[in-house]
């Protein structure tokens, strides 16, 4: 105890402060709780449903779950892409961890498929437009992070791009605008405007502040050196966050958007179909660990 004594008399003395404070402060503390360390009641009060269907809740909570699980990935993230030098064993550690999250990801999608009314849920809503998934930030933020802006421009935004496009030009083109921008006339979607007015200059300074910087750029940086088990932890993480979890989405929007024939609109107006789907997204985060055949096919043998 006396050691314990010593070191916070240590630690203190050396930030110049007096110890003896802060021993009283720790005296005249209340015991932490659970309920106070987590929020609980704060974090339970963050729900609100805009009708008085039941299942509206479900809704809201599940799509919060879905923030912090990809909050945890950027968590990662942030770490591995930031200054500080990444060793393999730390990079193949992250990304088993980014692993384990985008599969909760997937797997918690039956809470909506199967756990929502299909009436109510049809009925409710339309009190959400223009409100979509399509505006989560963190969903942007974790792709800027993970791979180089060419990578998430699709087969036609590649066709617009000039001789020598700038970070700007690959920014302006990235596929997921395609949802809620007419390339042909320029007029962008309530859904597309209130997301860039909010986020448009935080997703363009990250994206300059990524270049170079990306998981991406520091796997293919030590390619030749990083091992079988990494790239394969790589391509698992790739495939069930581009491929696997937006087509549990897409099945999701199709048992109640398209399920008895009806081809209804989604909340933010966009062609959920094709947005959703991974051939129509071509969104890939490490192409160099694929071979062209792969990257040819990617997403197409998957069906609905």
């Amino acid at each position: 105890m006396s050691d314990v004594n010593d070191r916070i008399d240590e630690k203190y003395r050396n930030l110049g402060e007096n110890p003896e404070t802060y021993k009283e402060g720790l005296f005249l503390s209340k015991p932490l709780t659970y309920w106070d360390y987590i929020q609980v009641d704060t974090l339970l009060s963050l729900q609100k449903p805009r009708t008085d269907y039941e299942d509206e809740k479900i809704f809201v909570i599940y799509h919060q779950v879905t923030e912090l699980m990809q909050e945890l990935v950027l968590h990662e993230l942030r770490q591995i892409t930031g200054p500080m030098p990444v060793t393999g064993e730390k990079l193949a550690e992250k990304v088993k961890r980014m692993i384990r999250y985008t599969r909760m990801l997937i797997t918690s999608f039956d809470v909506m498929r199967e756990g929502m009314d299909y009436d109510d849920y049809n009925t409710f809503r339309k009190a959400l437009a223009p409100a979509s998934g399509f505006q989560s930030a963190n969903f942007r933020y974790i792709e800027l992070r993970c791979t180089s802006l060419p990578n998430l421009v699709n087969s036609r935004g590649k066709k617009r791009l000039p001789l020598r496009p700038t970070i700007d030009d690959f920014f302006n083109n990235l596929y997921w605008k395609d949802a809620g921008l007419n390339r042909e006339t320029y007029e962008a979607s309530l859904t597309y405007t209130l997301f860039m007015e909010k986020y448009g200059e935080n997703l363009k300074k990250l994206a300059r502040e990524m270049q170079g910087n990306t998981l991406e750029d520091k796997v293919n940086a030590r390619l030749e050196t990083c091992s079988e088990q990494t790239r394969e932890l790589l391509r698992e993480f790739d495939k069930l966050y581009n491929i696997e979890w937006p087509l549990v989405h897409l099945r999701t929007a199709a048992h109640y958007l398209d399920a008895k024939g009806e081809t209804k609109a989604a909340t933010g107006g966009s062609e959920w179909k094709k947005y959703l789907h991974p051939m129509y997204q071509q969104r890939k985060f490490f192409p160099s660990l694929y071979s062209e055949e792969e990257l040819e096919n990617w997403g197409k043998d998957y069906k609905i």
